[in-house]
């Protein structure tokens, strides 16, 4: 809830797994003990830029034991002397304040869990679940299509083999022809020798009836 002009959090719902509370550049200059009623598993909260301006404000994040980086950066109250002493004080179960710890040693990266950052890995391995069903699915649909081109290989190969095969029976018919063409050649020739053996020569015939 940034920069939303509130200036309580009076109405804020009841919320017991909240742990991380963004509330910064509003209006609030107190009523923090509503924190501690309907967020008591607060561990991260945001309140800078905000309108607090005494330590004695925050005293109502003692009831948040699991409460351990606080930043009030850009409020008021950071102008106190002492001011990071008296916090650590007064929130002992406080690590960071306003990114750093008592020790002036800078907090690493946030929570994940506080941040949203598991649910969002537990997004992601749904995407990519859903990305290796995909490829399962491109996979299956690139076999099938294998498949498919296999089975028109094949048929194009008995089509091959079915016109070698026609075109060996239409040679053999064209061999038979040849061979019934030879046959009846030959035929016409004998049929022709005997018609020249069976007639005689008009000479001989003379000759014949002279005698």
């Amino acid at each position: 809830m940034i920069n939303i002009n509130l200036l309580s959090v009076s109405n804020l719902p009841k919320l017991n797994k909240l742990r991380k509370l963004e509330l910064s550049d509003n209006r609030i200059s107190g009523g923090l003990e509503v924190l501690a009623e309907r967020t008591p598993n607060l561990t991260h909260l945001n309140l800078s830029s905000n309108k607090i301006k005494d330590i004695n404000t925050l005293e109502p994040l003692k009831k948040l034991p699991n409460l351990h980086s606080l930043d009030l950066f850009n409020c008021e109250v950071t102008m106190l002397i002492n001011y990071r002493e008296s916090v650590f004080t007064l929130l002992p179960q406080l690590i960071y304040l306003d990114g750093f710890d008592a020790d002036d040693q800078e907090a690493p990266d946030s929570d994940p869990e506080a941040d949203g950052d598991g649910l969002e890995d537990e997004y992601e391995n749904g995407e990519e679940d859903d990305d290796d069903e995909e490829d399962d699915l491109d996979e299956e649909v690139i076999d099938d299509e294998d498949e498919e081109d296999d089975d028109l290989e094949g048929e194009e190969e008995e089509d091959g083999v079915d016109d070698e095969e026609d075109e060996e029976e239409d040679g053999e018919e064209d061999e038979e022809d040849e061979a019934d063409d030879g046959e009846l050649k030959r035929g016409e020739k004998r049929k022709r020798n005997l018609e020249d053996e069976g007639e005689e020569d008009p000479e001989d015939e003379e000759d014949d009836e002279d005698d």
